[in-house]
């Protein structure tokens, strides 16, 4: 029964989520935000599940999107593929070169240099005036998919689902990785760091290939967020926006993967909703969720799930007794 509803419960979810779009047509472009940051939310879990929080992983969020955003000016408007492939490339690469140097470093001092590399590279976007625009940003034009060229909504559609497909695929990804002999020693770093040492490995090479993932998975949805909205700004790297993908994290379940992407649902939802409806003070609304939830439910709204399920099957077996 247990496992039935935890697998029945999800696709229905995923299927009401996905027909979203044809019975709302303004949320079309709402899913691909979310879907955009739920793959970068995916970079905070695989590091909190070595016990990190990094405060400036929208360092790599920039990175990728600015990167998309160059390669489509250099082409002329450019191949949505490549753009892709090139944003989150260009993260991982730049995620490899910085966590030689922040995998070093644990817990506060791990997450205050991640903080403090983003705002680096928030300044200098800024300021490079004539290379980035500076807060005017960079506008991208529609690429091509495949070298066709597709109306403004047949690309936002094909965008939307094909993120969808592409978040689902690096989901599974990413549960796998974090049940992988490698993510096991991940969890290792956060619970008995000597232990690993003592075994032979190195903890910080494991923190390095973690590290080295989550950078990517932000770079993927840094892309993919540039591509959607058209534009890039210097706010993509700014602490702002870290903040917001661990706030994301927590509302979602810290270190669990569909929660990134619940979180970010139900984050961007509420943020829509309070902007409308109540735009001097929609910040706080998110504070007092965000609190409700540490206070409440510490394991976030996919634990909030689980315990429910819980609840349901245990009732049905005690009424079968």
């Amino acid at each position: 029964m247990t496992r039935s509803l935890r697998t029945i419960v999800p696709t229905l979810l995923l299927l009401g989520v996905a027909s979203l779009p044809v019975v709302a047509p303004w949320s079309q472009v709402v899913l691909t935000l979310v879907i955009a940051k739920g793959l970068a939310v995916l970079g905070i879990v695989v590091l909190l599940h070595a016990g990190q929080v990094s405060f400036g992983h929208a360092l790599f969020f920039g990175i990728a999107a600015y990167g998309a955003a160059f390669l489509g000016k250099w082409l002329a408007g450019g191949e949505l593929l490549l753009m892709l492939l090139f944003g989150t490339v260009s993260s991982l690469a730049v995620g490899a070169l910085v966590g030689l140097f922040v995998t070093r470093y644990r817990y506060i001092f791990f997450g205050m240099l991640n903080l403090a590399l983003s705002m680096i590279l928030y300044t200098l976007l800024e300021k490079f005036y004539h290379i980035t625009g500076g807060d005017d940003g960079m506008q991208l034009a529609r690429p091509l998919v495949l070298g066709i060229e597709l109306e403004r909504g047949p690309f936002e559609t094909l965008l939307c689902y094909g993120g969808f497909a592409l978040a689902i695929v690096v989901a599974w990804c990413v549960h796998r990785f974090l049940d992988s002999p490698i993510g096991h020693m991940m969890k290792t770093i956060k619970t008995n760091e000597t232990r690993l040492e003592y075994l032979g490995v190195s903890a910080r090479r494991t923190l390095l290939v973690g590290y080295i993932v989550s950078a990517g998975l932000c770079g993927l949805g840094g892309a993919i967020m540039a591509i959607a909205q058209g534009i890039v700004t210097p706010e993509y790297a700014f602490w702002v926006r870290s903040g917001e993908l661990v706030f994301i994290a927590i509302l979602g379940g810290a270190g669990s993967v569909s929660g990134a992407f619940v979180g970010a649902l139900v984050y961007e939802m509420i943020r829509n909703y309070a902007v409308a409806f109540a735009a001097d003070f929609w910040q706080m609304i998110l504070g007092l969720v965000l609190l409700g939830v540490i206070l409440f439910a510490a394991h976030g709204l996919v634990g909030i799930y689980s315990g429910l399920i819980d609840r349901i099957t245990g009732k049905s077996s005690e009424a079968n007794r």
